[in-house]
């Protein structure tokens, strides 16, 4: 009986945690939280999406969001909003961090000397769940 009640307990674990990781998302969704960015130490690396990392180009890195995925991130701050893809995954600390933004994006926000900021991330059109190639 307790081996049932254990292997009960495990899948409706698994079913409940696969429930949350295939979330639903439709254009027009916001979320807010923190952000944060990356550049230099990444740059020319394989994103999750099997891309090439450029730290010049407008790419965001987000937990869940499909890749290909184009967000409007905008610094609750000072206003100033920039248009983003995503092409990878993260953040991965355990904080409030919602996205992970190129260079290229931080410095539109001018959030580079604070490091991390307040932002409100749109979801301006869906991609698909699919990588990319890089061919």
């Amino acid at each position: 009986m307790r081996t049932r009640c254990f292997f009960a307990f495990v899948i409706l674990g698994l079913l409940t945690g696969c429930a949350t990781t295939s979330q639903s998302y439709y254009d027009g969704e916001t979320q807010n939280g923190l952000a944060s960015w990356y550049g230099p130490e990444f740059q020319g690396r394989t994103t999750a999406d099997g891309e090439t990392f450029d730290m010049h180009q407008f790419t965001a890195a987000h937990r869940h969001l499909p890749f290909g995925t184009v967000v409007r991130v905008t610094n609750r701050t000072n206003g100033l909003s920039v248009e983003v893809r995503i092409n990878d995954r993260g953040p991965y600390d355990d904080d409030d961090r919602i996205i992970d933004l190129s260079s290229a994006a931080a410095d539109v926000l001018q959030m580079k000397k604070t490091g991390i900021i307040a932002v409100e991330v749109e979801i301006i059109h869906l991609g698909s769940s699919g990588r990319r190639s890089n061919g």
